[in-house]
């Protein structure tokens, strides 16, 4: 071998695999590289010895019901009939476990490479390689069990390597593992190196982490909260095990605006209207960061109107939520930002939401509030609503509004069956209302009296959406 060989074995380099680029980020923060390119050949050998020391000690518990026996259940979900989970280990003595677990860990010897080139990445692979060594493929239903006359997966040491070093980049249950994935090289610095760290100590400890496992969905965003630059690219949150008893794989993908304006969102200054995003998501059972987390991933669009029903919950009483300003604010960045509505279309909404709200204070009466609350699920009865009330202002000369309540253009937004989004530009309509009423201290004499219910009930907050605002990792 040509020390050009030696030294490309020695070297890591990222595909376009994403589990091969988490444990790659893995294994250079365990060999404290700032990136997997940096990661010096001298560096790389040594951290590949450690995880095979790693991999011996756990191998030795032999039963993933001891007290030491995590990370050797964590492998079962990797490494399946591997050398360091064998059924057969219960017989042997510690010297053939710790010797068959190093031959297993060992780079293949120079003659026996075949002529092939690594599929990750192209350079030499140095062997062969399926189930035991390699979870999944690009799908649950590629099952990584090589057909006959099929020897496997070619791969390289370092890609091989990275794949050994996967499970400290994974959130580890003891079934399904979780990864975060992104094209952002920075994000996954930061993030696998935190991941990292929490794993080791759990290593050391030989048990499950003790705090409890979020909803999947909230480890990007606590992740997302966590990092300070601009994002990139988006995430994806992979969800896999390659356990004999039930291989999966699923993969969530949030694109790069609703990532970048979620990271944005729970920092300053924007941070004011988070605590009332979150209580916009919570329901009796689910705290708002579990349901905020999953339409982020699913359709980022729901996130609106869950924003929208929390904003007229009390209309109907003529109560506006003293938290509406920000949170609307919030709500109109999401659509700019992420859905990338027409600014144009957005002010002319915005525009008929004052002139509304205008009208609505100079009536000074709940009972009208109430009225207009009333047709927001009925659309020709909001149609029917916007354009009574336009020729009462255009009729009265005494009107508290200038010109029209509604212009030809805005209605044609709203209402027109042409427009794709009508329904969805008749949302913002409500939001925009709500929020100028709010500016305008909108609280008529004739209103429930909720307002210190209400105000008690915006104090509250789950201890979930808490710990996530207070930056408590899980």
């Amino acid at each position: 071998m040509t020390d050009t060989d030696q030294d490309a074995q020695s070297r890591l380099v990222l595909s376009p695999h994403p589990l091969q680029r988490v444990g790659a980020f893995a294994l250079a923060t365990l060999g404290q590289g700032a990136t997997p390119e940096r990661l010096t050949p001298e560096a790389f050998e040594k951290t590949v010895s450690i995880l095979t020391e790693h991999a011996v000690t756990a191998a030795l518990a032999r039963d993933t019901k001891s007290d030491r026996g995590f990370w050797l259940k964590a492998s079962l979900s990797f490494f399946p009939n591997s050398k360091m989970n064998h059924h057969s280990n219960a017989k042997k003595d510690d010297v053939t476990i710790g010797d068959a677990v190093q031959a297993w860990r060992r780079c293949p010897e120079r003659g026996t490479w075949p002529a092939a080139a690594c599929v990750m990445c192209g350079r030499a692979a140095v062997g062969f390689f399926g189930k035991v060594d390699v979870p999944l493929a690009e799908s649950d239903l590629y099952r990584n069990t090589t057909p006959r006359g099929h020897e496997g997966m070619a791969l390289c040491w370092p890609c091989l390597c990275s794949f050994y070093a996967l499970p400290y980049g994974c959130r580890l249950t003891g079934g399904q593992s979780i990864a975060l994935h992104s094209w952002d090289e920075p994000f996954m610095t930061r993030t696998l190196s935190r991941r990292v760290e929490r794993n080791k100590q759990l290593i050391a400890l030989g048990r499950a982490d003790p705090r409890g496992l979020p909803a999947r969905e909230v480890l990007a965003l606590q992740a997302l909260r966590n990092h300070e630059d601009r994002l990139a690219a988006g995430v994806e949150l992979l969800v896999f095990s390659n356990n004999n008893r039930g291989q999966t794989l699923e993969i969530h993908s949030m694109e790069q605006p609703i990532a970048e304006w979620l990271r944005r969102s729970s920092r300053p200054p924007r941070r004011r209207g988070f605590p009332a995003l979150l209580r916009a998501h919570a329901t009796a059972d689910r705290p708002g960061i579990v349901g905020l987390a999953r339409n982020a991933f699913r359709s980022p669009d729901l996130i609106v109107g869950a924003c929208g029903r929390y904003l007229t919950t009390y209309l109907h009483q003529g109560v506006i939520r003293e938290e509406t300003a920000d949170l609307a604010e919030l709500c109109f960045s999401l659509v700019i930002e992420v859905m990338r509505m027409n600014k144009v279309e957005m002010d002319e909404i915005k525009a008929a939401g004052a002139q509304v709200a205008a009208w609505l204070k100079a009536e000074n009466s709940a009972g009208r509030l109430r009225a207009f609350n009333a047709t927001l699920k009925d659309q020709p009865r909001m149609r029917h609503w916007l354009m009574r009330r336009n020729i009462d202002a255009l009729l009265d000369s005494n009107s508290a509004i200038e010109g029209p309540l509604i212009t030809e253009n805005q209605f044609r937004l709203l209402f027109d069956p042409e427009v794709e989004q009508a329904w969805f530009h008749r949302q913002l309509l409500v939001v925009s209302v709500v929020q100028r009423l709010h500016e305008l201290g909108f609280k008529p004499e004739d209103r429930a009296e909720v307002a210190a219910a209400l105000a008690a009930e915006e104090d509250e907050q789950h201890p979930e959406d808490i710990a996530y605002m207070n930056g408590e990792e899980s």
